[in-house]
């Protein structure tokens, strides 16, 4: 059994395998956790605050996760299709789900040299 990440408040707790996290967005002062299985939860922290939870659980080395621009945290394994151009990020496991993503030009274009560097 894996690493797990976990996020909890005063009244909840999430559990999750890092796998099943697709992205995680911004929403103000909240920020917007997509499942694979299609789920959606809000959580009550800032993205930031995300960001350090899944740094101290999950640790560096092992992290699947990547920060794009001030927006959004994507799991690197989902990475579908990156056009630039449109600007358009597809994060999909080619079977049961496929979300597009908002992103801006400058973040995607970044993405993509990091990818095509690293063979992500």
């Amino acid at each position: 059994m894996g690493k797990y990440l976990i996020i909890h408040t005063s009244s909840e707790l999430v559990r999750i395998a890092p796998e099943a996290i697709v992205y995680i967005s911004s929403d103000g002062n909240y920020s917007t956790l997509m499942q694979a299985d299609m789920q959606t939860r809000t959580l009550t922290y800032q993205l930031g605050q995300i960001e350090t939870m899944i740094e101290k659980q999950l640790g560096k080395r092992e992290n699947v996760f990547i920060r794009i621009g001030r927006g959004i945290i994507i799991n690197r394994s989902y990475i579908y299709y990156i056009n630039i151009s449109k600007p358009r990020l597809v994060l999909s496991d080619a079977k049961t789900f496929s979300h597009t993503v908002s992103v801006p030009k400058d973040a995607l274009k970044q993405l993509k040299e990091l990818i095509e560097k690293e063979g992500l």
